[in-house]
């Protein structure tokens, strides 16, 4: 079945969706790629379920107008969340512009939607910043500053079994890109579960179950096999409008050796060009054709699983209304027969 953009649904075929929000705090540049990402990943492994996927955003994020705009014509408020339930929740990062997550603008609304989906929720996913956030208001665990950016795809291996990666291989690959990491001895302590790590890029994917079952990713399984291209050719730009001092490093385990070649050519070249260069000088078309998503198997596997859970819990949930219904159903029938 195909997952619906619960926008306009009717109503009455809503409820017979399981319901997901997807919480989109994604930079303006980044925001219709997140929707799309999710979408079709949640699309991948809908099977016979109707999904109904209702889109939020922190208002307290910094947008353009045209990213306003796009809000105000796709998402709905986020304080239509507070006196309400939601199957399950996705919840993604944005760009930090504090060293302190509390001293983010974004800060009290996003603690409220944490303590919000603990109790309206059967399951939340955490992405990036957004679990970064998260655990720090749930448990006080800090996240820590890495020397370098860890920017790349790289190899993880499960450290537990779980029903979330219950069919995956036990190595994997998974596209990470952040600044910050949490310690894992921190999480051990307050009852977290690892479920895949890697030697390079540390935790990957780890898990609670609280009143919801919270579940974080450090990387990015929905990503698209340009999605890491993408935001290195941005890096480049804000290095070539020299609105960072260093130009970018590649991300690691990604390209090719010939596309990498071809990516140090260009680097010299647009250094050589000094002032004159530009991101028109940049082969994206060209790089994107030797891409190949090569972690599209451990994301829908995982999705698959986590969309398995909510379906288990939905039908638990409305298994009492569904008697009331039958209940309501045989008296009725009982009634016409005893007329007639």
């Amino acid at each position: 079945m195909p997952v619906y953009l619960n926008r306009n649904l009717p109503v009455e075929f809503a409820r017979n969706c399981i319901q997901i929000g997807l919480i989109n705090n994604m930079p303006d540049g980044a925001l219709e790629a997140t929707e799309r990402q999710f979408l079709k990943l949640l699309d991948s492994v809908a099977g016979a379920a109707n999904v109904c996927l209702t889109l939020y955003a922190l208002p307290e994020v910094p947008r353009t107008e045209v990213g306003r705009c796009r809000i105000s014509r796709f998402y709905s408020s986020v304080e239509s969340l507070w006196d309400s339930r939601l199957d399950g929740l996705i919840v993604t990062g944005t760009e930090p512009r504090t060293s302190n997550l509390k001293d983010e603008p974004y800060w009290d609304t996003f603690a409220k939607v944490v303590d919000w989906a603990e109790n309206n929720t059967h399951s939340t996913v955490w992405s990036c910043l957004a679990a970064h956030a998260a655990i720090l208001h749930t448990d006080g665990i800090s996240r820590r500053r890495l020397n370098d950016k860890l920017f790349g795809i790289f190899e993880c291996a499960q450290a537990s079994d779980h029903a979330l990666t219950a069919g995956a291989h036990s190595s994997l690959r998974m596209p990470h890109s952040r600044w910050n990491d949490v310690p894992e001895k921190d999480l051990a302590h307050c009852g977290y579960r690892v479920l895949t790590r890697s030697k390079e890029a540390g935790v990957d994917v780890f898990a609670r179950q609280r009143e919801s079952l919270f579940v974080f990713f450090q990387g990015h399984p929905e990503y698209e096999a340009n999605s890491l291209l993408l935001e290195y050719r941005r890096e480049v730009g804000r290095y070539l409008k020299r609105e960072r001092s260093t130009y970018p490093a590649m991300p690691s385990g990604y390209f090719d050796g010939d596309t990498a070649d071809v990516l140090v050519e260009v680097q010299e070249r647009l250094l050589s060009m000094g002032g004159d260069a530009s991101l028109a000088d940049f082969p994206t078309a060209l790089v994107e054709k030797a891409l190949a998503n090569t972690w599209r198997s451990v994301g829908t596997c995982v999705y698959s699983n986590w969309l398995s859970f909510l379906c288990a819990k939905t039908e638990r949930r409305i298994e009492p209304d569904r008697i009331e219904r039958a209940r309501a159903v045989r008296h009725a029938v009982g009634h016409v027969a005893g007329n007639g």
